[in-house]
């Protein structure tokens, strides 16, 4: 199965959009997890078993896990353990270098670490791409307009007349023969989202910015999703994550995973298409 259409079905049978982004940084932890050395994988356990019914997919941010050398490693691959069969898995790199490297880069993260989708920088150019598109199992969310301020210093800079995001999407998309490129579009650009959909309206798109970054999410689901109402994962990190800073953090996490879930399918029922 393609990794659309596993999506797409995952996103069918599980009524949800809602993508967690798992940013754990230790310095947030609750005191009670703090002092223990497996505090993290046992944050992270509690947030999966807490919300994998409300969500499509998990997608842990590798800076995250990197940034504590062998332990964050190590916890990596237990966190990747406890995926659940029908939840995506995203690994939030944004990887992208040439040839060889490019080749490094995709084994490890889909042959080693096994996600599901990966995101990737188009900045070095096509043959930095093309190694992570020949696995049409495997997604490939590649940056085209993110949700950060500093979006604009480059981003949204003209081709001729063109937007740069928007002059990636229509070059990159000659580049999959397979379906498995997706794009990443930020919550905070809804009228440039609307744009994006209609350019590629059969596509993935990965959409942060809602929750934290207060993205407005029925807009997101009107210019996000495909004329089917699927496609677009809506990514919440914080939010979620650090719902509670007590010992009920995983029940506040489920309780906001639950009501950006049913805000988004209310949104979709308001939605004519």
């Amino acid at each position: 199965m393609s990794f659309t259409d596993r999506l797409r079905s995952i996103q069918l049978q599980k009524r949800s959009l809602l993508c967690v982004g798992l940013d754990v940084d230790p310095a947030k932890l609750p005191q009670s997890l703090k002092a223990e050395s497996d505090g993290i994988i046992k944050f992270i356990t509690a947030i999966i078993e807490a919300t994998s019914d409300l969500v499509c997919a998990y997608k842990p941010n590798l800076a995250f896990f990197e940034a504590m050398g062998s332990t964050g490693w190590e916890t990596l691959y237990r966190t990747m353990s406890l995926m659940p069969k029908d939840v995506l898995s995203i690994g939030d790199g944004k990887r992208g270098d040439i040839g060889n490297t490019g080749e490094r880069y995709a084994a490890a993260l889909f042959d080693d670490l096994k996600f599901d989708a990966v995101t990737v920088s188009p900045y070095m150019g096509r043959d930095s791409v093309e190694p992570f598109l020949t696995r049409p199992d495997k997604g490939v969310f590649l940056l085209a307009l993110t949700s950060n301020p500093g979006s604009k210093d480059f981003q949204r800079k003209r081709v001729g007349k063109t937007p740069l995001f928007e002059f990636v999407i229509r070059t990159a998309r000659t580049w999959d023969t397979s379906g498995a490129l997706g794009y990443v579009i930020g919550a905070t650009h809804p009228r440039e989202l609307k744009k994006v959909r209609s350019l590629v309206p059969n596509a993935p798109l990965l959409i942060p910015g809602v929750g934290s970054q207060a993205g407005d999410i029925e807009a997101v689901v009107r210019y996000g999703c495909s004329r089917e109402g699927d496609l677009a994962v809506i990514n919440a990190s914080r939010s979620i994550l650090y719902a509670s800073s007590g010992d009920d953090f995983a029940k506040a996490a489920r309780m906001e995973a639950l009501r950006l879930r049913d805000a988004m399918e209310k949104a979709k029922s308001l939605v004519k298409r």
